[in-house]
């Protein structure tokens, strides 16, 4: 792949300029403009006219999830009406998708809600399961009694109490773990309990959710819906050059087989290869792996024993000696992957464990290799381009980021769509600033995992915990949540992707050590926790009772359908 910047002409013959103003060919002729050199005078006038273009035309390079919510978002939203835009997405056959994302954030209902997606088409074209959060397993000191989730849910009453040293209070008189006390999911989740039943409303739910799915058929499905209800063109061709013009923008996209595609906003969704933004603009990578050790993946596609073998609605994590696996449940399967340290373990050595895992129904089955590289660009949108995916960066699945990074910065490129090229660094800037934050929490939120641990039985482990490879940010934090719980003060920017109750449930989840459960509340602030505590006890008592088993609801929503919203 070529990258050619195209000069601008220099001919003065302004009638063969058709697109040029009359002011604009008036000042160029004006013997007394501010500009003597006529020829200066016509590059400002055509400088001035490309930044006053309005964008018509928006070029999404690359497909898989990334590509596709990408395309059915900006189509759902700008491609209707009097000032429509143009959406194209160019895919190549030869290269293939990543794949493995299969977890997501309760941000997707919305993002399927605003593409125009049925939950009812959803689930049953993805193979698509519930998901109520995450259990952490063997993470604190390695024992088979070892476990924690962090749910979905936030702690009752979050809002208007924080419940954090009232909680610490009640457990060291032998009350119960932080999740239990604070809300009912987790005891859904160890119930095998859906979070909805088959009377609710799309996308609505006893308890929060997300999904488990088939990240391939997740693809096809946004696929063909962009393409046959939003009007999204789809071309499957290889990029052979990007054209640009003297500034820098991006022009256009050779393509081997289909010419030239002209746009005004170039979105890269090409994955790792990065072709816009990281090889035609040359934006750096900021490797965090001295943070992450995690730098490898091993993944497998497991089939259950039997037909009606229960699905877990919650993602099961299990620390291992150099990393930790992922369980993940489907109605037809599980998802199982090893993610690991290449530094503290061999590929033979994780394959090996990966299978004890998984047990024999994982016989004869081929592990699939992923290789990570943990970090992401210095920056992720310069001119008139912006990445979108793995273009942008990659991290370990460790809290499903992946796909909310997608939503989030589709997200902002569809409800803040420049309309005219000079406002778009302006909106660059913002985004920038914006998704620089946003990688550096998730960062510091994943690190946490491995900070707060107890193990010391191998090297992955004590590596981990050395202060040299922890943020400054997170250090400074800790330190504070020794003798403050973590609240909503802690993080001024907003909206931030990991909220203050998420750091509740893992520092809690893990043992951490505090000082603030003899911290004397609030004028009223005991009698308002008791009441809290006991609204999630009557709230857990009710939803064992009513909930219907995960793979029950599954069935039903196959076979049935939910109520249309």
């Amino acid at each position: 792949m070529e990258s050619t910047r195209q000069a601008y002409p220099f001919a003065l013959n302004l009638d063969s300029w058709p697109s040029l103003g009359t002011s604009c060919k008036s000042s160029i002729r004006d013997p007394f403009g501010p500009l003597k050199d006529p020829v200066a005078r016509l590059l400002k006038c055509i400088r001035e006219d490309v930044l006053d273009k309005p964008v018509k035309t928006v070029v999404i390079a690359g497909g898989g999830s990334a590509g596709w919510i990408t395309a059915g978002r900006i189509a759902a939203r700008n491609a209707q009406g009097p000032d429509a835009v143009r959406v194209i997405l160019i895919e190549s056959s030869a290269i293939g998708t990543i794949g493995v994302g299969e977890g997501t954030w309760p941000t997707m209902r919305n993002t399927l809600r605003k593409i125009g997606i049925k939950e009812t088409d959803f689930i049953r074209h993805c193979d698509a399961a519930f998901k109520q959060g995450a259990k952490f397993v063997r993470w604190t000191d390695g024992t088979d009694a070892d476990g924690y989730y962090h749910p979905l849910n936030p702690p009752q009453a979050a809002t208007q109490i924080n419940l954090s040293g009232h909680w610490q209070r009640l457990a060291g008189k032998g009350g119960p773990d932080f999740a239990t006390a604070v809300d009912f999911q987790a005891s859904l989740c160890e119930a095998g309990l859906a979070p909805k039943s088959i009377t609710s409303p799309e996308y609505a739910g006893i308890a929060n959710y997300a999904y488990h799915l088939d990240a391939g058929k997740f693809a096809d499905l946004l696929r063909d819906h962009a393409v046959s209800r939003l009007g999204v063109i789809h071309m499957v061709d290889d990029i052979t050059q990007v054209h640009q013009d003297e500034e820098g923008d991006i022009t256009g996209l050779s393509l081997r087989s289909a010419g030239l595609v002209q746009g005004d906003f170039f979105i890269d969704c090409t994955g790792f290869a990065s072709l816009l933004l990281g090889r035609t603009y040359g934006v750096g990578f900021k490797d965090c792996t001295d943070v992450l050790f995690c730098d490898r993946a091993l993944a497998l596609q497991v089939p259950y024993e039997r037909d009606d073998a229960p699905v877990a609605t919650h993602t099961i994590s299990t620390a291992q000696d150099a990393g930790w696996i992922w369980d993940i449940g489907l109605p037809t399967r599980r998802g199982v992957g090893h993610v690991y340290s290449s530094r503290h373990t061999t590929d033979e050595q994780a394959e090996a464990a990966l299978r004890r895992y998984a047990g024999p129904m994982a016989n004869g089955l081929t592990a699939r290799m992923i290789k990570i590289r943990a970090g992401h660009r210095e920056t992720f949108w310069t001119h008139n381009c912006v990445a979108v995916g793995l273009s942008a960066g990659f991290l370990e699945p460790l809290e499903a980021s992946a796909l909310m990074l997608i939503e989030t910065a589709v997200d902002f490129i569809a409800d803040r769509l420049p309309a005219r090229r000079s406002v778009m660094d302006v909106l660059s800037r913002q985004f920038n600033r914006a998704f620089l934050h946003h990688w550096d929490r998730i960062i510091e939120f994943l690190k946490l995992h491995y900070i707060l641990t107890k193990r010391t039985d191998t090297a992955f482990w004590r590596d981990n915990c050395d202060p040299a490879s922890i943020p400054d940010g997170l250090l400074e934090r800790l330190e504070l949540w020794r003798h403050h719980p973590p609240g909503p003060g802690d993080f001024p920017h907003q909206p931030e992707v990991f909220s203050w109750p998420s750091y509740q449930y893992i520092l809690h989840g893990m043992g951490f050590e505090t000082a603030y459960d003899g911290l004397p509340p609030l004028a009223g602030e005991a009698a308002g926790a008791q009441r809290a505590f006991a609204m999630a006890e009557r709230a857990r008592e009710q939803a064992l009772r009513d909930l219907p088993r995960h793979r029950q609801l599954l069935n039903a929503i196959r076979e049935h359908g939910l109520q249309a919203v």
